[in-house]
């Protein structure tokens, strides 16, 4: 009775507060939640700063229509990541010995199985910063949409016995953040590819980003000037041979105002932490051109 009583408490989210949050168009959001339902794995790909894993976690808001937060799992990969951490691997016990131990995702899918009536969301933040064929091993056939349940389980490398199988239930969804303006890391294999619908999420400084802003505390007239000033960078870095439209700067830089003190001194630290080191970096060769831009975004 007290867990059927924390689901009813449990607030709502609708259609209509997804649009409010993440900025994006009703055929766009609707275009994305029908490739998360029909793939069931997507990566949102986009430069620094679009709200990415913001987005992830509102999608799946959106498909349970409640924020249920025991339902969702997040990890981040990286480049130490392994099969280990994720799905299962031996772990040293302090006598010495080695016991074995089932990994985040293993774990995470053991408890969507035995709740197959609700969907579960495991977003992965940065997933392309991870060796992604070593990370998912023989589980790069089971995440395939049509390969769940337990018709296609499979022995896992660490498996005792043929009969202690593995499967990813339908009930579970994949989310992944991709940085397109991260020059390190290396593309992702096609094998993942394919089993990904793979999602492009630019910079929106529209009417909803002003709309966000004005409502915590931010001059409309300072916002149109962000969004001027940011515009024109962004149609520069666009049209620069040696970055892209995956090099542009996002507008989620913008939606934190503490203490609803949206001023210039709030716009200028803005810049000068963060969109100045970025665009440092990115005309690390020309020097100029780096402070030129840096300069003309100051007010």
């Amino acid at each position: 009775n007290k867990d059927v009583t924390l689901e009813v408490n449990l607030p709502a989210y609708t259609f209509e507060d997804a649009e409010r949050e993440i900025f994006l168009d009703n055929v766009s959001l609707k275009n994305i939640l029908t490739a998360l339902e029909y793939k069931k794995n997507i990566i949102l790909q986009g430069p620094p700063g679009v709200g990415k894993t913001y987005m992830a976690k509102r999608l799946a808001y959106l498909t349970m229509e409640e924020k249920d937060a025991s339902k969702i799992e997040m990890v981040q990969f990286h480049q130490s990541y392994s099969y280990e951490d994720f799905i299962q691997g031996y772990r040293p016990k302090e006598d010495g010995s080695f016991k074995l131990e089932n990994g985040v995702f293993y774990r995470f899918c053991k408890k969507a199985q035995v709740d197959p009536d609700s969907k579960y969301f495991f977003i992965i933040d940065e997933i392309n910063r991870g060796n992604l064929s070593k990370i998912f091993g023989e589980l790069m056939l089971l995440i395939e949409a049509d390969k769940r349940g337990p018709l296609n389980a499979i022995s896992l490398t660490y498996t005792a016995t043929s009969e202690n199988k593995f499967y990813i239930p339908s009930n579970v969804f994949i989310i992944g953040s991709m940085n397109t303006a991260d020059r390190s890391l290396a593309l992702v294999d096609y094998a993942l590819r394919r089993r990904f619908a793979f999602i492009n999420i630019l910079p929106c400084f529209n009417n909803k980003f002003k709309d966000e802003l004005i409502n915590i505390g931010v001059d409309e007239a300072l916002i149109d000037i962000i969004a001027s000033k940011i515009d024109l960078l962004n149609n520069i870095i666009g049209s620069d041979l040696n970055l892209g439209k995956g090099f542009k700067i996002g507008h989620s830089y913008f939606c934190n105002v503490p203490n609803n003190k949206g001023d210039e001194d709030w716009y200028n630290n803005i810049i000068r932490h963060e969109i100045a080191p970025i665009l440092e970096e990115y005309w690390f060769d020309s020097e100029d051109k780096a402070k030129s831009e840096i300069n003309r975004l100051y007010l």
